[in-house]
C-alpha cells in the first residue's frame, strides 16, 4: 500500500499499559497517519551479513523538549502542561550491525504496519511513523523476522533494561563514562564498554545504544559504533518537574 492511511484503534485492542519507563501512557482511539518508508538514493538498500546488533533507546524528556511543537510529536510530548503522557527512556529500535562498518538497512519493500500490532508496542515506541520507519530499515533485514516477531523481540529486550536514578544523576556533574557506569551497575552482565551514549551538541542525553551480540547477549562495543567518549562531560534534563 502506498498512499497515506489513517489507522483507527478501540481501546480495547491495546488498553493503557506502561512499559518499563512510560510514567503515563494512554492510548488514543485514533492513531496518526503513517506512510510507507522505503530505501531511497540517500539511504540505499543494503543486504549485508549481521554481525551483532544495537538496541537503541531514546531518553524521551531531551526529545520532548527538542521536539515538543513537532505535530508527529503529540503523542509522546503533549502540550508540556502537565496532562497527558509522560514518558522516561523510549524504545527507538532493534538495528542489525555489519560485520564491518556498513550495517544491512531496507532488505526489502514491506506495507504499512497493522494498526492492532501498533497499538500494542505505542507505550514503548511512542510513534506509529517510527515503528513503521523501524521496521522497514532494520526489521526486514532480520532474518526469519516478521513484524510481530521483530517488535516482540525488540520490545522484549527494552522491557529488561534497568536503569539508575535519573533525577538524581540529573543534579550532579555527570561525564560519559560515569553514565555508563551507572547503567552497568543497574544490568547485572553489562559492562560500561557495552552501552554508547550520545548527546545533543549541547552535550544534553539524547540516547544510549547498548551492543548485542548475535544472540541478543551483552558485548563489547566494536570501536567503530561511535558514541561520546567516557571523558565528555553528559547532563540530563530531567523536564518540567
Amino acid at each position: 500500500m502506498i498512499g497515506r492511511v489513517a489507522v483507527s484503534v478501540a481501546l480495547l485492542v491495546a488498553p493503557a499499559v506502561a512499559s518499563a519507563q512510560a510514567y503515563r501512557c494512554s492510548l488514543p482511539t485514533t492513531l496518526t497517519s503513517i506512510h510507507p518508508d522505503l530505501a531511497s538514493a540517500s539511504q540505499p538498500q543494503r543486504r549485508l551479513p549481521i554481525g551483532g546488533y544495537t538496541l537503541a533507546i531514546t531518553w524521551a524528556p531531551q526529545y520532548c523538549r527538542d521536539h515538543r511543537r513537532d505535530p508527529s510529536a503529540q503523542f509522546e510530548c503533549g502540550d508540556g502542561k502537565g496532562g497527558g503522557n509522560r514518558f522516561g527512556f523510549t524504545l527507538h529500535g532493534l538495528w542489525p550491525d555489519g560485520v564491518g562498518k556498513d550495517w544491512p538497512q531496507y532488505c526489502t519493500s514491506t506495507p504499512l504496519l497493522p494498526p492492532a500490532l501498533i497499538a500494542r508496542h505505542l507505550c514503548t515506541t511512542p510513534s506509529a511513523q517510527l515503528m513503521q520507519h523501524e521496521w522497514a530499515k532494520h526489521g526486514t533485514c532480520i532474518a526469519g523476522s516478521d513484524p510481530a516477531a521483530y517488535f516482540a523481540r525488540s520490545s522484549g529486550l527494552y522491557a529488561k533494561v534497568r536503569y539508575p536514578q535519573m533525577d538524581v544523576l540529573s543534579r550532579r556533574r555527570l561525564t560519559v563514562g560515569a553514565f555508563a557506569a551507572a547503567m552497568a551497575r543497574a544490568n547485572p552482565g553489562l559492562d560500561a564498554d557495552m552501552v554508547r551514549i550520545t548527546a545533543t551538541r549541547q552535550g544534553w542525553l539524547d540516547e544510549l545504544w547498548i551492543c548485542l551480540d548475535k544472540r541478543f547477549g551483552y558485548t563489547r562495543c566494536p570501536a567503530h559504533q561511535g558514541g561520546l567518549s567516557p571523558r565528555a562531560a553528559l547532563k540530563i534534563w530531567r523536564g518540567a518537574r
